[in-house]
C-alpha cells in the first residue's frame, strides 16, 4: 500500500479520537467522517509500520445513522468529528470507546461504566472557544477561525455551530476588529451566570449539562459517606461550592491565584463558610491536607488538566489513602491511565464511572470516576 492508492473499505468501528477503522488484508486503515458498517472509497495519505491513514472520497453504502452536518465547515474545520452521525449513535460510540479504553488500559470491567448522559442541547452549547488568526498569503489577508482537520492551517469561519449564539456574535465582532497580525489567539466567552470567573481561568464549557455533572458528583459523594472534601485543581471553586453542604469541612487548592480569589468570592456569595481555598501546587499542599482532614474520612476530588495527574501524586495517595477519590476528567485515556496506577497499588478499587456528553459532535467526553479505598481486613485476635 502506497500513499495515493484508492481503497474500498468496510468500516468496522470508530476509534477513540473519531477515526473509522477499516482493513485491507488485516492491515488497519483509519478514515475520518465515516460510520460503523459503511462501505467507503478512500485515498491513502500516510502509511506507517502498523497502520495507514486515508481521506474519505465517497460513501458507497451509507449507514442509517449518518446525519447531515449542521455546520458548513464540518470536515474542513478540526473542531468537530461526529456531526455526520445522529446523536444516539454518537452516545453509543463514546460509551463503547470508554469501555474499550478501560478494558485495554486497566482491565476494568465495562459493567462499571454507565451509559453516556446526553446533553439536552447537541448544538449551541459551548460557552467558551478560542479562535486563531493566521496570515493567508494567497488572499493577502487574515484567516480567523480554527485549526483545520488535516493540517495546521486556520479555517476562516463566520460562526461556530456548537458554540452559544452569543459566541458567534463575538466572532463577528472579532472579524470587524481583527487582530493586528497572524499568530494571535482570541478567547471568546459567555460569562457563567452567577459565577466569578477570571478571563483566563477554567470553567466548564457546557452550561446545559452542568446540573447533571453536579448531580453525578453529589450522588457519588453521598454514596461515599465521608465527612471532609479536598478539591484538588479546584479552579474557581465550582465543585467545592456545589458540594460544601454535604461535608463538615472542605479545602480547595489551585495553582491559578486569580482563580483562588474568584473561588473565595463564589463561596462567599453562596454562604459557604465551612472551607478555605489555598493557592499553590496540588502536589505541595495535598500531603498536609490529607493529614489535616483525616484521610480515612475524606473524599479527594481531582479535576486536573487533560494531561492528568503526575504519577508521584497518585503514588502518594497509596501511602495516605483517602476513603474515596472522585476523579473528573475530559480525557478518558488519561483517566484510564491514572486509575490504573491508583488501583494497581492494591489500595483502591474502581466503583463506578459516569460519562457525560459535555462535548456533543466532538470526540471528547467527560467522566466522573468513583474510586474507593479497599476495606482493611481485620488483624489477628
Amino acid at each position: 500500500m502506497l500513499p495515493g492508492a484508492k481503497l474500498k473499505l468496510t468500516i468496522d468501528d470508530i476509534a477513540f479520537g473519531g477515526e473509522g477503522v477499516g482493513r485491507v488484508d488485516d492491515f488497519v486503515v483509519f478514515v475520518p467522517f465515516v460510520a460503523p458498517g459503511e462501505v467507503v472509497e478512500a485515498e491513502c495519505t500516510e502509511v506507517k509500520k502498523r497502520f495507514a491513514r486515508a481521506r474519505l472520497l465517497q460513501v458507497l453504502q451509507a449507514s442509517p445513522e449518518r446525519a447531515a452536518p449542521a455546520c458548513p465547515y464540518f470536515g474542513e474545520c478540526g473542531g468537530c468529528q461526529y456531526q455526520h452521525l445522529d446523536y444516539p449513535a454518537q452516545l453509543r460510540i463514546k460509551h463503547k470507546q470508554i469501555c474499550d479504553l478501560f478494558q485495554r488500559i486497566g482491565g476494568f470491567d465495562g459493567a462499571l461504566i454507565d451509559p453516556v448522559t446526553p446533553c439536552p442541547q447537541a448544538y449551541g452549547y459551548r460557552n467558551r472557544i478560542m479562535i486563531r488568526s493566521q496570515w493567508d498569503k494567497f488572499k493577502q489577508g487574515l484567516n480567523i477561525g480554527f485549526i483545520r482537520a488535516d493540517n495546521r492551517l486556520v479555517v476562516d469561519i463566520q460562526e461556530c455551530k456548537i458554540a452559544e449564539p452569543a459566541i458567534s456574535a463575538q466572532i463577528q465582532q472579532v472579524r470587524r476588529h481583527p487582530p493586528p497580525k497572524g499568530g494571535l489567539k482570541v478567547v471568546l466567552r459567555v460569562a457563567p451566570e452567577g459565577w466569578v470567573v477570571p478571563r483566563d481561568s477554567f470553567f466548564q464549557t457546557n452550561s446545559f449539562l452542568l446540573p447533571k455533572l453536579v448531580e453525578a458528583a453529589r450522588e457519588r459523594l453521598r454514596a461515599g459517606g465521608t465527612r471532609f472534601l479536598i478539591d484538588a485543581y479546584c479552579g474557581v471553586g465550582f465543585f467545592s461550592v456545589e458540594l460544601a453542604d454535604m461535608v463538615e469541612r472542605f479545602a480547595g487548592v489551585e495553582v491559578d491565584g486569580a482563580a483562588i480569589m474568584a473561588a473565595r468570592q463564589n463561596a462567599l456569595a453562596r454562604g459557604k463558610s465551612n472551607g478555605q481555598f489555598v493557592a499553590g501546587r496540588v502536589e505541595e499542599h495535598l500531603p498536609r491536607m490529607l493529614a489535616r482532614f483525616q484521610a480515612g474520612a475524606a473524599t479527594l476530588l481531582l479535576d486536573p488538566p487533560r494531561t492528568g495527574c503526575p504519577p508521584e501524586m497518585l503514588q502518594l495517595l497509596a501511602q495516605a489513602p483517602p476513603a474515596q477519590v472522585l476523579y473528573v476528567s475530559c480525557h478518558p485515556a488519561t483517566l484510564a491511565r491514572d486509575l490504573n496506577i491508583l488501583c494497581a497499588s492494591g489500595v483502591f478499587e474502581l466503583s463506578r464511572i459516569i460519562p457525560l456528553d459535555m462535548f456533543p459532535q466532538t470526540q471528547h467526553v467527560e467522566c466522573v470516576a468513583d474510586v474507593r479505598r479497599k476495606a482493611v481486613p481485620p488483624g489477628p485476635l
